[in-house]
């Protein structure tokens, strides 16, 4: 599941609107509707703002194995 349809399955599963959502998160309507429809250049802070309600977050996690620099 990609990002936009994990936040909307979650939106959708405790029964938000777009716009609840967004003023819920503290970010506004069209970077939610951005969000959804998968836009590739988000803010990952604000992405975490939308996550954080849900109990998630996105961030660099380390490989178990690949490519050494």
């Amino acid at each position: 599941m990609n990002l936009a349809s994990f936040v909307k399955t979650k939106r959708k599963s405790v029964k938000l609107t777009q716009p609840e959502l967004a003023e819920k998160a503290g970010v506004g309507l069209r970077f939610i509707r951005e969000l959804e429809q998968g836009k590739e250049s988000l803010r990952i802070d604000k992405v975490n703002q939308v996550l954080k309600l849900f109990g998630y977050q996105v961030g660099a996690v380390p490989q178990m194995a690949g490519p050494k620099l």
